[in-house]
């Protein structure tokens, strides 16, 4: 195993498209604006970024291509992007005893109108999840507001 792992049997240059490549897809420039005002993207703005992006989508299309030839008889189908190990699988099932154990840590309060809650004596941990900065990736803000420029 050792031996084969050490020697790679592709690159992602193989996946990219040559500067003439005969089978990379052309894209006009009337057809990059057409996709431009679909999507709601400004036009670009000189020849130059014109042909930038032109050369970019046509690299992209090229990739995908190379990527929809991978022979993927036998290979099951991707549910979703999560672990879908048998052990995962059994983690992420509710049965009686995880219900069990909610129902445990809950109270309920009140006689004619009664309310649920959680025993505060029960600690939940947040730790990742409220601690983490909101705002951190906005490129600007304004107090505790980000901003978008439209």
């Amino acid at each position: 195993i050792q031996e084969i792992l050490s020697r790679p049997t592709w690159s992602v240059e193989s996946l990219l498209p040559d500067e003439n490549s005969p089978d990379a897809p052309t894209i006009s420039p009337k057809q990059l604006h057409h996709l431009l005002r679909l999507s709601a993207l400004p036009l670009p703005s000189s020849p130059e970024e014109e042909t930038k992006i032109l050369n970019t989508l046509r690299s992209q299309l090229h990739f995908v291509k190379e990527i929809q030839k991978v022979d993927t008889t036998g290979v099951p189908a991707l549910k979703s992007l999560r672990d879908e190990t048998a052990a995962a699988e059994r983690e992420i099932q509710v049965n009686l005893d995880t219900l069990k154990e909610a129902f445990a840590n809950e109270e309920v309060l009140g006689n004619y109108y009664k309310r649920i809650r959680r025993k505060e004596e029960t600690p939940v941990d947040t730790k990742g999840a409220e601690d983490w900065d909101v705002l951190g990736s906005a490129q600007k803000k304004v107090g505790r507001y980000f901003v978008v420029d439209s």
